[in-house]
């Protein structure tokens, strides 16, 4: 018959690996929505400054020019998105909050 000694199994490692393991779900979670926040941000800054009631060369006066200036700035701010830094400062101060 085998002796088992469960008692000495090092529980607070697996404990310890779980928590770490929620911790760095929870970060990449948090950093997601920081991102798109940042990508909303920048959405709104990039319909400001594109709303011109001036001739535009790069999108004419046309039935669509409304949606295509609106898909050019999803686009525009979905690539620009984490890259100036609100994302970062937003995501160590809700970090620290928690």
């Amino acid at each position: 018959m085998m002796n088992a000694n469960y008692g000495s199994l090092p529980t607070t490692n697996i404990k310890t690996a779980s928590a770490t393991s929620h911790s760095s779900q929870s970060d990449a979670l948090l950093k997601e929505q920081t991102d798109k926040f940042e990508a909303f941000f920048l959405k709104q800054i990039l319909d400001i400054a594109t709303d011109t009631e001036e001739q535009d060369p790069l999108f004419p006066k046309d039935a669509g020019d409304k949606i295509y200036r609106s898909m050019y700035n999803d686009t525009m701010s979905s690539a620009l998105s984490g890259g100036l830094g609100i994302s970062q400062m937003l995501f160590n101060y809700l970090k620290e909050g928690r």
